[in-house]
């Protein structure tokens, strides 16, 4: 059996990785990596709180690697981060030389991450790659899973839509220029149900705030 460690954003397109992955007999994820900011004490991008990521983390079932990186973070930190942890990974399970990726048709960016891991030893695994993201979302919801939205760019859609549910009205009401995934950075999303976890986490709903003029977060706590 091929093992693989999974990107773990805490997202949406993670999660059904995830669950993609526990479909097959011939592959066995290990544990989760997720980029967290020092600091904030938040995954990276999609700002969601450590101890709800340590929830989402026991919820799998999986043990949690965090690449701890600085605000503000440049890519060499950046990498040099990612290698650490990709490094106690091996010297954990030392035959894992294969991580996963939510990743749905930005070909630039696999296959920047492609040779970013190519340098460290490693391969990916992208099993959403070429996607309908329209028809992969609305089989995301009739799966039930469960997500917010965390974070929104509103330079590419309102901000009201910042907190709201991941289903079928939010689909809906998404405009034709927004990618119904949100593959293009349009939103991130905070998963706390679904038939990867073991259990729903209970979330209560924060504040609203924006960052860089552009990001509209919703914050969402622990209930």
């Amino acid at each position: 059996m091929s093992r693989r460690l999974l990107s773990w954003s805490g997202g949406k397109d993670a999660a059904w990785t995830l669950h993609t992955l526990q479909q097959r007999d011939d592959v066995e994820v290990v544990a989760l990596l997720t980029t967290v900011t020092s600091g904030y004490e938040r995954v990276a991008m999609h700002g969601i709180r450590r101890d709800i990521l340590h929830a989402q983390a026991e919820a799998t079932g999986l043990p949690l690697i965090e690449a701890v990186i600085p605000p503000k973070c440049d890519n060499d930190h950046y990498e040099s981060a990612f290698a650490l942890a990709l490094a106690q990974a091996r010297e954990r399970w030392p035959d894992l030389d294969c991580i996963a990726f939510g990743d749905l048709y930005l070909a630039d960016v696999r296959a920047w991450r492609e040779a970013s891991c190519a340098r460290l030893g490693w391969t990916i695994d992208t099993p959403l790659f070429g996607a309908d993201t329209a028809a992969l979302a609305r089989e995301m919801t009739a799966s039930g899973l469960q997500a917010r939205l965390c974070c929104v760019d509103t330079q590419q859609l309102a901000s009201e839509f910042s907190g709201r549910a991941f289903d079928d009205a939010l689909l809906a009401a998404l405009p034709p220029s927004c990618d119904p995934c949100g593959e293009n950075g349009e939103f991130h999303t905070l998963v706390h149900a679904g038939p990867m976890l073991r259990r729903p986490i209970a979330l209560q709903a924060g504040e609203k705030v924006l960052r860089d003029d552009r990001f509209a977060y919703a914050d969402f706590l622990l209930a």
